[in-house]
């Protein structure tokens, strides 16, 4: 808290450190908003270049959708949801050597319930091209992860193969939360639905959401605490599974989630930055 770190420092640089703090919040909100902004665009860009019509017209060879919440409810211990991730507005380039089947591949074969694939490409650097090649070499369900706004969004993650899609709550205004959540539905596809402001999670439980994440870094401070699932989890229906998101660094936070009774982990960058992917893997799924 920027209040709590200022005390340490005399009154002028108090309040050039609260200034500094300030600019940084305004910073981090003005990359969600040129991220949905960009979104928009490439949307538009890729209905012109491939019509809605040829993309549902590709669903008839599209994989069968696998059950993507099934595997995270699986008896027993906490379930990971392992994340391809090359990059970060906020940290850039997260693992030189990327490889996202390979990468995909060593979650596979040390246990991880299902693979999540960022596929935003300009502040992100994925891509559906990535989700479609890694669909063809690991047999466990796929979500897409990216900023969703559009029904077209959902058909493309369809037909690369994706088995679900994130939704997130403080990009998706009024209806259209649930309205995506249904279109999801009619193509099969299963929905993480994503929050990070405690306000939203009445209208994220009101949509008919079953699937509920809780992000634990703000979208416009990236400022991550896992905590903020501790706070919330208790507010969400037994029926639903929950799913924390971010700041998930070793075996004794996926123990305290569990404790709270949260049933899986999205996590990303600690799997990018460990040396050795599986064994990371072991040990946050309490392996030696």
């Amino acid at each position: 808290m920027p209040w709590r770190i200022a005390e340490k420092y005399p009154t002028g640089a108090r309040l050039r450190r609260v200034d500094s703090w300030k600019s940084e919040t305004k910073l981090m909100a003005t990359i969600l908003d040129k991220i949905v902004a960009g979104k928009r665009r490439e949307i538009e860009e890729a209905r012109n270049r491939v019509p809605v019509r040829e993309l549902e017209a590709r669903l008839a060879n599209a994989p069968a959708a696998r059950d993507f919440q099934a595997a995270l409810q699986a008896p027993g211990e906490i379930q990971i949801i392992a994340e391809v991730k090359k990059a970060s507005p906020s940290a850039g380039v997260l693992r030189a050597d990327f490889d996202p089947i390979a990468i995909a591949q060593t979650y596979q074969r040390n246990g991880a319930a299902c693979v999540s694939v960022l596929t935003d490409e300009p502040f992100f650097q994925g891509s559906l091209r990535d989700l479609s090649a890694i669909r063809s070499r690991v047999t466990i369900p796929l979500l897409r992860k990216d900023f969703i706004l559009d029904r077209y969004q959902i058909l493309e993650a369809r037909v690369a193969g994706a088995d679900a899609v994130l939704l997130i709550a403080e990009i998706l205004e009024g209806e259209r939360l649930p309205q995506l959540l249904h279109e999801a539905k009619e193509l099969g596809l299963q929905a993480l639905v994503e929050l990070y402001e405690e306000d939203n999670l009445p209208r994220v439980i009101d949509s008919g959401a079953r699937l509920i994440g809780i992000n634990n870094r703000s979208l416009h401070t990236f400022v991550t605490r896992l905590e903020h699932t501790l706070e919330l989890v208790d507010r969400i229906p037994r029926e639903c599974c929950v799913v924390s998101e971010s700041g998930i660094r070793d075996r004794k936070d996926i123990e305290r989630l569990a404790q709270a009774g949260v049933r899986a982990v999205l996590i990303g960058e600690t799997f990018m930055r460990a040396p050795d992917i599986g064994a990371k893997l072991n040990e946050l799924r309490g392996r030696s």
